[in-house]
């Protein structure tokens, strides 16, 4: 009998201070694939060494102090590219992709955005234009695929505590969800709302407010997203809110998505 097909993603917000945390969570969980986001640690430091004497294979692209991507998986990966523009040498380390099982997985941390009257956010918009130019040249509706990660975007009201207060907030602003939506199209199918229809159901919670997480004032802004194709095998998904409790935590949490075989 097949064994289920389970991706989860995680930003860790520094990955080294994050290890234990990580390591615990695949030791419990087990996932075919954890995709990881602003590991931000240089591919000279990446702390590979522990995963691989765990029994895990890993990917990765970092850089210095900021962005970098991974995947963690219990089998090696096939067809593994770290670029979104692959003619741009200086690229953030933003973007990979992988296959494993036949299921093909795109593994983003979107731009936050700074502020609207920033340069940032306007790549932020661009970033999401360029990405789905890129799906439409390379995935179809009919085809398994997954487009996970930290989308620095809450799309609806019930995606965050606090609607009313972040009208122009970069996450939230009428201007980053439409470009979201945009590059979603027809395409992208958000896995979390095909089983979860109400609000109050985060997976991050600001650092800077030490209530946030105790009175649930979050966003949900990481996300697991598949094709049509990939939405008919998913059995279950759930945000791990546990996690965000532990000792030295990251102020995201793990995002966890079962499928069935085929």
């Amino acid at each position: 009998m097949s064994r289920d097909f389970i991706v989860a993603t995680y930003n860790a917000n520094s990955l080294r201070p994050r290890m234990g945390i990580v390591l615990d969570w695949l030791a419990k969980h087990r996932p075919d694939v954890l995709a990881l986001q602003e590991t931000k640690v240089r591919d000279a430091e990446f702390p590979a060494g522990p995963f691989r004497e765990a029994g895990w294979n890993v990917v990765y692209r970092g850089q210095k102090s900021y962005n970098g991507v991974a995947f963690v998986s219990k089998e090696p990966l096939a067809g593994v590219r770290d670029r979104l523009y692959p003619g741009l040498p200086e690229e953030d380390a933003r973007y990979i992709e992988c296959e494993c099982r036949g299921v093909r997985i795109f593994n983003t941390y979107i731009p936050q955005g700074a502020s609207l009257d920033s340069p940032k956010f306007q790549f932020k918009l661009k970033y999401l234009a360029d990405l789905k130019e890129a799906f439409a040249k390379s995935v179809k509706p009919s085809v398994p695929a997954l487009w996970v990660g930290d989308m620095n975007v809450a799309q609806t009201e019930i995606d965050l505590a606090r609607p009313k207060e972040n009208q122009d907030h970069v996450c939230f602003h009428a201007d980053a969800r439409r470009a979201f939506r945009e590059t979603a199209g027809e395409l992208w199918i958000d896995l979390f709302r095909e089983k979860e229809k109400g609000p109050g159901h985060y997976t991050f919670w600001d650092y800077r407010f030490p209530t946030a997480l105790s009175k649930n004032l979050g966003w949900r802004i990481d996300l697991i997203l598949g094709t049509r194709a990939m939405a008919g095998r998913l059995r279950e998904i759930w945000i791990d809110r546990d996690a965000r409790k532990l000792e030295k935590p990251s102020d995201h949490t793990f995002l966890k998505a079962v499928f069935s075989a085929d």
